[in-house]
């Protein structure tokens, strides 16, 4: 017989809810097809740039057609592309290592309370956030400073921004003022409290104004559109636009004719197209998740006041 010490209660079963269960799956499943909508569009460039263009036009979906990397050795071996890439990289990495210092030093000084003037100075930096002179005082300006065709245009203009000077000083005036306090005690002037405790402590924030002036200089061509000739002094992005439009000449000739010349024998346009497409975007997508970590911190905590 069995005794009631025996007897052991029967485990409650939570009753499932449906609603919750049914929100789930809708909710991975919409997200899942999100990603696939926003990443699918890359990829397919690339399995396109990758791809034999003959064996391309018949259509690509998930894998490459063939493989061939024909349109990358056609497009790096462009007149002048060497250079270019030189000065975009050299325009990159000076231009964001001076807009990065000046704006958080700028910042760094407008948080001090016996700065003459300190009130009026940061309202003005405001300003410019709301209006604009436009294009033809811009180009004028550019002009008088002597610029034009000039590689300080690419590196001058960007080193003070509004936006940039807000996020970082709010991160400032976020830290300790005991730390400031106690390397002023040991005979600190402000430049070595800047450099040796606020621009360290100050990572976050200085990544996330580091990628947005990384990206903006890589990615702008307008300034060298306008102000340069110098075939020197170019940008990449300005020589594969400029080839880009010629690859999208080259689609309005025959089958016949493009058989001729000497550049389309084993590529199309539009392959062309997708291969710039790669060449200007994966540096930039390559950069991107060495800083994550400090992006989304950096952003909230020099966006919002605590």
């Amino acid at each position: 017989m069995t005794t009631s010490a025996n007897l052991k209660p029967a485990r409650s079963r939570k009753p499932v809810d449906w609603k919750e269960a049914a929100f789930t799956v809708f909710n991975y499943t919409f997200l899942s097809l999100l990603v696939i909508v926003t990443i699918y569009p890359f990829y397919y460039i690339f399995i396109y740039s990758i791809s034999d263009s003959i064996e391309a036009q018949k259509g690509v979906y998930l894998w490459p057609a063939g493989f061939s990397l024909e349109a990358y050795k056609t497009t790096v071996q462009l007149p002048g592309i060497a250079d270019a890439a030189i000065v975009t990289l050299g325009r990159t990495i000076l231009g964001t290592v001076i807009t990065v210092f000046s704006c958080s030093f700028f910042a760094y000084l407008i948080t001090k309370n016996e700065l003459p003037l300190r009130k009026f100075i940061y309202r003005f930096v405001l300003i410019t956030m709301y209006f604009n002179a436009g294009f033809i005082p811009w180009y004028l300006t550019m002009k008088m400073y002597g610029l034009q065709n000039n590689f300080l245009l690419y590196i001058l203009p960007t080193a003070i921004s509004g936006f940039n000077i807000i996020l970082i000083k709010t991160f400032i005036e976020q830290l300790p003022p005991s730390l400031e306090e106690s390397a002023k005690i040991d005979g600190a002037g402000y430049f070595r409290v800047f450099t040796s405790i606020i621009f360290p402590l100050s990572m976050p924030i200085i990544a996330t104004i580091a990628i947005f002036s990384a990206v903006g200089q890589w990615n702008t061509w307008f300034d060298n559109f306008f102000l340069v000739e110098n075939p020197k002094l170019q940008t990449l992005q300005l020589v594969l636009y400029n080839f880009l439009n010629q690859s999208s000449n080259l689609s309005n000739m025959t089958t016949e004719q493009l058989t001729r010349g000497d550049l389309v024998r084993t590529l199309t346009p539009q392959s062309i197209r997708m291969t710039i497409t790669m060449l200007v975007t994966l540096p930039i997508v390559l950069v991107y998740p060495l800083l994550q970590r400090y992006f989304v911190k950096g952003i909230m905590i020099g966006a919002v006041k605590g």
